[in-house]
């Protein structure tokens, strides 16, 4: 757990957060460590999931963790050019939020269970079915890794409303920052 690093969270709008990244080719230390630091980063946002493009690397891969409660052992995850294989016919309504997005939170209806496959850090392929949070989390970080925000499901005026306060707030943090 040495050298992790927190990283600094893109703010919608930024061009980055609607580009389709690209598959990852080589998983190595330099792999490891950004998704150490992407967990880090998340941890302490803090959040229940991170795409890669939401720090500024344009690669898909994603970390999630939806274990909040205190008594639950935390259960890091990091997935790979992850995909859906499966999604169920139910669907299911949560309230979203997004650490590119702060303090903002909509409605999203997406299917209630996926079946999700990656690559993990080991190089092995895995699987598994999520429902509940866990599916929501998974399926709005792989929105990210194509591109699509959480706010790209709402009312045009609605999702124009939240960008207008996105656009002040970055204003905001760079007359903090000067």
């Amino acid at each position: 757990m040495t050298g992790m690093a927190l990283r600094d969270i893109l703010i919608h709008p930024d061009p980055r957060l609607k580009k389709v990244t690209s598959p990852v080719t080589d998983i190595g230390p330099e792999l490891e460590r950004l998704a150490d630091d992407m967990l880090e980063t998340m941890y302490n946002a803090p959040g229940i999931g991170l795409a890669a493009p939401q720090v500024g690397v344009m690669t898909r891969m994603l970390v999630m963790d939806c274990i909040k409660s205190e008594e639950g052992a935390p259960r890091p995850m990091v997935l790979i050019n992850p995909r859906v294989t499966w999604v169920s016919d139910e669907m299911n309504t949560y309230e979203e939020g997004c650490l590119s997005i702060p303090e903002q939170y909509a409605d999203v209806e997406r299917p209630a269970e996926v079946k999700v496959s990656w690559t993990g850090l080991d190089g092995a392929e895995q699987s598994e079915h999520f429902s509940g949070l866990w599916a929501t989390c998974v399926q709005h970080e792989i929105d990210h890794l194509d591109g699509k925000l959480f706010i790209d499901y709402l009312r045009p005026l609605k999702r124009q409303m939240i960008t207008r306060k996105m656009v002040k707030l970055k204003r905001e943090r760079a007359r903090e920052r000067a």
